[in-house]
């Protein structure tokens, strides 16, 4: 054989497993789309029914008798698929309104959560003679569903059909707070030292190999951290958002660190040689010149480990922030949950609305986070400089 039908050979080979490693490249990203197609397919199939509520049109009669027990104000045929929570607050709505004793109105009142799937064509638990009432109700127009407040302005509930998300995202917000206040400022005072001040020696590098080591930690350990030295040791109150955000602070730590770090150091030196040049002191380069232009890398790292900290759950759990917490927070030491811990929650209710509930959770959640990892590439993009 010739060296010309050779060198042909080994070419037509080495093109070949060229177009192969090309097409498992290809494959690669087909399954990653399709995962995250059905992974979002499945939670909006789920999710987007949570934001409609079924309601029924009744008639309700205020009389003496319902103070001892409500069921006397609804209709007997009206009472068996109304939202026990429609039920149980009717007597404090009488005593604090005397002007309805003895009258009689038409009200919108929530359903069942059952009335609720059955409606929405949902697996439910009605018999076939409540199905059919219900079929007339929806004929007449006293059966419909209606946009879901209650799930944006609803604590936590046993009761699916009035659950919501409030108390879990005024939590979310406020161990976000702590968490900033705890990790931004240690972060880039600790990578400013480190890239400014600290010496090159033995006790350097292992300070840097361990803040790497320490951003690849389990998030659990944290949780365990934080159970350790804030709750048994410093008697922070447990399930608080002050113990949460002091632990997601800590855990957020080596991201801030290490991507204000890399921010620093893609200044060219001749930025920080000229500013010398011109008698600067080293706190004038580092406020002046030096911090100025690390922002837009600063704020890039800063965002996507406060992304990262919104979507944490196992630390979390450990300090005890998975409480059934029906109203929002007013203060960082009051016990709360956050929106993570919130969907775990509902995943685990045996109660088949919730899976609605946690469905669409998820979606705020993702929502969140695609928004805030958004906002980083934004920033990145338009104030960062080549050099």
């Amino acid at each position: 054989m010739s060296v010309k039908n050779i060198q042909s050979s080994r070419n037509k080979k080495r093109y070949f497993k060229e177009k192969v490693f090309k097409m498992y490249g290809v494959i690669a990203l087909f399954i990653s789309f399709a995962f995250l197609v059905t992974f979002f397919g499945n939670m909006i199939f789920k999710g987007y029914s949570g934001l409609r509520q079924a309601k029924i049109y009744t008639t309700i009669s205020i009389t003496p008798e319902v103070l001892e027990d409500p069921a006397y104000a609804f209709l007997e045929d009206d009472y068996y698929y109304i939202s026990r929570d429609e039920i149980r607050r009717l007597p404090l709505k009488i005593q604090d309104s005397k002007d309805m004793m003895n009258k009689t109105f038409n009200e919108w009142v929530i359903a069942d959560s059952e009335v609720d799937q059955y409606l929405k064509g949902r697996p439910n638990r009605l018999k076939n003679s409540d199905k059919k009432y219900l079929d007339k109700l929806k004929e007449e127009g006293k059966l419909k569903l209606f946009f879901n407040w209650n799930f944006f302005t609803n604590g936590d509930s046993n009761l699916p059909e009035i659950a919501g998300i409030k108390a879990a995202v005024f939590g979310t917000i406020y161990v976000m707070i702590i968490t900033i206040l705890v990790s931004v400022p240690l972060g880039i005072a600790t990578a400013i030292y480190l890239e400014e001040y600290a010496k090159d020696n033995w006790l350097t590098r292992m300070i840097e190999v361990n803040i790497n080591n320490l951003a690849a930690i389990p998030s659990i350990i944290y949780g365990l951290l934080g159970l350790a030295v804030f709750i048994n040791f410093l008697h922070v109150p447990r399930s608080s958002a002050l113990a949460g955000g002091l632990t997601l602070g800590i855990m957020n730590l080596p991201v801030i660190v290490i991507s204000s770090r890399a921010a620093i150091k893609s200044i060219p030196p001749s930025i920080k040689e000229a500013a010398y040049g011109v008698g600067a002191s080293k706190l004038q380069v580092i406020w002046h010149h030096i911090l100025p232009l690390a922002v837009p890398g600063i704020l890039t790292g800063f965002i996507i480990g406060l992304a990262r900290s919104i979507g944490e759950t196992a630390p979390l759990l450990v300090v005890g922030m998975v409480a059934y917490i029906p109203d929002a927070p007013t203060s960082f030491v009051q016990s709360t949950t956050v929106l993570p811990a919130q969907i775990y929650t509902w995943s685990t209710a045996s109660l088949r609305a919730f899976t609605e509930k946690t469905a669409l959770a998820i979606l705020v959640l993702l929502a969140v986070m695609l928004l805030l990892n958004t906002l980083a590439i934004w920033l990145r993009n338009k104030y960062e400089k080549q050099w």
